[in-house]
């Protein structure tokens, strides 16, 4: 393996809040992807996703992908990479034309996504858009149709999912990547890359919510009838909780997160009165003894204000009724002891905590629900890539295979925007 220029060599690379993940995966003849390599680095040039030092960032981003490369024995040259923060906005939208035919060709499918594309509330000067999801087609009222190609009939609907993010920071993030000596083959909504990492498909058509806890932000997704339907994000995550601890225990930021991840837990009745941890005090003072129940009843209060905050997410979508799968959580911050308790409480549906799978190598490493993001970064980039093969024998207005045909639509809208 000599090089990333190998066409089988794709690379996920997350840049979140507290760390910044590289991973490298080889494409295997059968479909399947083999991570070959592995890096990560602490992040301080981000803030609840989006870029705040351009040269911490940059760092960062070099120091893990760097590790990457030398545990794959390659180089990297272009990525794949993930976007959050507040300041990504979705919405549901709608567009009709007429069939010119009266049979669905491959112009009319690029004309109504055309169409359901054009909110006029969009300002082009200051968002980018990042994907236009297909729900479902409609043609001439019957609804449920999700490749309409070569079906008659004389009015055709689409129903999207459109996801913008701001234009100046998705320019940051793609400044630093570049000042890596990086390119950019595509930018994708973290919660979006995290689902093809945790979900199924029969999750996907009961109706779930998949929410990636990371530590500046939490990434909600919510999928019914296989497609995606409303996404958000809440501002809070596991930099929250550490702070949390810092102030209620009086002790430096760094010994708090080693507290949060050691001896925290999420559901206070889950945790023992009697264990006692010690915690290292500010300048010269003696460290404290304190119980593991106490610091509970710190912890909890957050956990529990994220998922009230998302609980009313869900409601205010109208897809609260139709998420027959239940919850299922992912990101660092959600292995924490007692935080799968707490939100089938919180919630009253089932709740699970998933890492990525659909991959094989470097399994003891990257089985975590850390590496959700980039694995399913990685996962996008060869979902991506095989639709493109598999357009390239198409023939144009022609009804192509049912893979090919998303394929042919997200290209399209990649050179429109």
């Amino acid at each position: 393996m000599s090089g990333v220029a190998d066409t089988n060599m794709i690379v996920g690379l997350d840049i979140g809040t507290s760390k910044v993940v590289a991973i490298v995966g080889e494409v295997g003849p059968d479909g399947e992807i083999e991570i070959v390599g592995v890096g990560s680095h602490a992040s301080r040039g981000m803030k609840r996703g989006v870029v705040v030092n351009i040269e911490s960032t940059v760092h960062s981003i070099q120091r893990a992908v760097e590790e990457a490369e030398l545990m794959a024995g390659c180089k990297v040259h272009s990525v794949t990479v993930g976007i959050a923060g507040s300041h990504i906005m979705s919405q549901n939208s709608h567009g009709m034309v007429a069939i010119r035919d009266r049979e669905v060709v491959t112009q009319d499918v690029e004309r109504v996504i055309d169409a359901a594309r054009a909110v006029p509330e969009l300002d082009k000067e200051k968002m980018r858009i990042l994907h236009i999801l297909p729900q479902e087609y409609v043609i001439d009222n019957q609804e449920g149709i999700r490749d309409p190609l070569g079906m008659s009939g004389v009015r055709l609907e689409a129903r999207v999912h459109l996801v913008t993010a701001a234009l100046n920071a998705a320019h940051n993030i793609e400044k630093c990547i570049r000042q890596c000596g990086l390119e950019v083959d595509t930018m994708v909504l973290e919660q979006l890359a995290s689902s093809y990492a945790v979900l199924t498909e029969d999750e996907k058509e009961l109706g779930v919510c998949m929410i990636d806890i990371g530590g500046g932000t939490s990434d909600m997704a919510i999928f019914t009838g296989g497609a995606i339907r409303h996404t958000a994000v809440i501002p809070i995550g596991g930099d929250q909780v550490t702070n949390d601890i810092a102030m209620a225990l009086r002790t430096p930021t760094q010994h708090a997160e080693e507290i949060k991840t050691k001896y925290a837990c999420a559901l206070g009745k889950l945790a023992s009165a009697s264990e006692a941890i010690k915690v290292p005090s500010v300048g010269d003072r003696p460290a404290r003894d304190l119980s593991r129940q106490s610091l509970a009843e710190v912890v909890e209060p957050r956990y529990a204000e994220l998922f009230e905050m998302i609980q009313n997410k869900i409601r205010e979508s109208g897809y609260e009724d139709l998420i027959a799968a239940g919850i299922v959580l992912t990101g660092g911050t959600s292995k924490m002891e007692g935080v799968v308790e707490l939100a089938e409480e919180i919630f009253h549906m089932p709740v699970r905590l998933a890492s990525p799978v659909g991959f094989k190598g470097l399994t003891d490493i990257v089985n975590n629900p850390v590496y959700s993001t980039a694995v399913g970064l990685l996962l996008y980039a060869k979902h991506e890539r095989g639709e493109r093969v598999l357009m390239d024998s198409v023939i144009p207005g022609k009804r192509e295979p049912e893979e090919g045909f998303m394929g042919r639509m997200r290209r399209w809208i990649q050179d429109k925007f």
